[in-house]
């Protein structure tokens, strides 16, 4: 069983930054991916990053050039570091950590980004 916690949401005006955290914990598991998906009310949740084990990352183009994805590995640690942030970014950000052979969701940070 993987643990998985999200830090670092709060409010921020258009334009500011914040970085959120990610903390696997658990016994016996190696991760595969780690990603960051969010949820607009009223949206479906959609992956915002992610990075592989190898180090291979990927982005949704409405964050592109403004969010980065990186990870501690020695911490189990993830982090998405989201600047120029606009009020379409707001919402729950969730972290998912795929292992084999299951994924593992934390609960959720809320980001406001107000105009």
């Amino acid at each position: 069983q993987v643990q998985v916690v999200e830090s670092g949401g709060g409010l921020v005006q258009a334009g500011g930054s914040l970085r959120l955290s990610c903390v696997a914990s658990g016994s016996s598991f190696r991760i595969n991916v780690w990603g960051w998906y969010r949820q607009a009310p009223g949206k479906q949740r959609e992956l915002v990053a992610a990075i592989t084990n190898g180090g291979n990352t990927a982005y949704a183009s409405s964050v592109k050039d403004r969010f980065t994805i990186s990870r501690d590995n020695a911490k189990n640690t993830v982090y998405l570091q989201m600047n120029s942030l606009k009020p379409e970014d707001t919402g729950v950000y969730y972290c998912n950590v795929k292992t084999t052979p299951s994924d593992y969701w934390g609960q959720g940070t809320q980001v406001t980004v107000s105009s």
